[in-house]
């Protein structure tokens, strides 16, 4: 009996495709089937490009494709919704790009539409899939550096096309949606916790989206989380934390960077340091037995989905979580928008 794999589509030609296809094809249980594009002309194009066996001038063609049992979903921001729910009433499982929708009733139709047929829907925000991520999780609630007070991240960069579609109100653009949205993420999943209030301060380009973006955030463990995300500003990641005993350093903490590496140092009083190191795929890891080699975040992402789809194994990121970082990127633009404080509803723990 032929092994069971996961065999892709990719619904649209979207520049971030050159990231995933790498990982898809070297995970060993994948074969990259098909991609679709509004245009056939432009579809074919791409499969010669990249080696695609098929080329489809419609998405429902591809959706047709009996061989095709996961999607790789990455059209514009508002149109996640709608063929999400596509893929699903044509039985295809689903890795979504973040942001995974603009409305939470977005991602409530999803999730009913994931249930109702039988399939698994996934935000694909990477970072929640690479050890690093985990390794910050654990080291928060082990207290190594105590409570934490603090945390603050920065994700920019001088976005200079102005035919981009991030840069279009009406396609779900803005730094928020693209780079903060990692940021509450992230913040999320290492705090484990919910925030209970946000307020937020942006500054708007001439199409209307936010260039630059300004966040704080109280979460339910009293840590005050901060974060700014740019389209405007010289290129700059990081995340830093602050407890009562120490501090953490994440150089990388989004993990975006393949063929980088980023480093996580941990202060605890006086000089005392420890430096665990991960090139793309978690090269020297040093304050543990682990070492990781030949990996990035995409290549974790889309292992982590295949064990979902042939294994039944749990997704990282529920719809139920999805929801919840929705719900809080809405509370943000909100803020922004009223100049008011904001208390998210975020504690959605069952989807209906």
């Amino acid at each position: 009996m032929a092994e069971k794999k996961a065999y892709w589509g990719l619904l649209s030609t979207a520049r971030i495709n050159e990231r995933v296809i790498p990982a898809i094809r070297s995970s060993g249980r994948s074969e990259l089937l098909a991609v679709a594009s509004r245009n056939k002309e432009r579809a074919q194009t791409y499969a010669k490009q990249w080696d695609i066996p098929r080329a489809y001038g419609t998405y429902e063609q591809m959706l047709a494709d009996p061989a095709i049992n996961v999607i790789y979903l990455s059209l514009p921001n508002h149109l996640h919704t709608e063929w999400a729910i596509k893929c699903a009433e044509a039985g295809k499982h689903v890795l979504c790009e973040k942001p995974i929708a603009i409305a939470t009733e977005e991602v409530a139709q999803m999730a009913q539409a994931a249930e109702k047929n039988g399939v698994i829907i996934q935000e694909g925000a990477m970072m929640r899939f690479h050890p690093q991520t985990q390794y910050l999780r654990e080291l928060v609630a082990k207290r190594v550096i105590g409570d934490i007070h603090l945390i603050r991240g920065i994700f920019a960069f001088t976005l200079d096309n102005p035919g981009d579609i991030r840069l279009d109100t009406d396609m779900g653009g803005g730094s928020l949606w693209d780079l903060g949205s990692y940021c509450v993420s992230f913040a999320r999943t290492v705090l484990q916790a919910e925030p209970v209030e946000v307020s937020a301060y942006q500054v708007s380009g001439d199409t209307g989206v936010d260039m630059s973006f300004s966040a704080q955030m109280q979460f339910q463990t009293g840590t005050l989380v901060q974060f700014f995300s740019s389209f405007e500003s010289f290129a700059h990641i990081e995340a830093d934390f602050l407890g009562t005993e120490g501090r953490i350093f994440a150089d990388i903490p989004w993990v975006n960077h393949i063929g980088a590496s980023a480093n996580v140092q941990v202060t605890r009083g006086g000089d005392a340091e420890e430096t665990s190191t991960y090139s793309d795929g978690l090269k020297g890891h040093t304050t543990d037995t682990k070492a990781y080699e030949d990996m990035n975040a995409y290549q974790c992402e889309i292992n982590s989905m295949i064990e979902s789809v042939l294994n039944g194994a749990e997704p990282v990121i529920s719809l139920a979580d999805s929801w919840s970082n929705v719900a809080t990127i809405v509370a943000l633009h909100e803020s922004a928008r009223t100049g008011k404080p904001v208390q998210p509803t975020t504690r959605n723990s069952k989807l209906t």
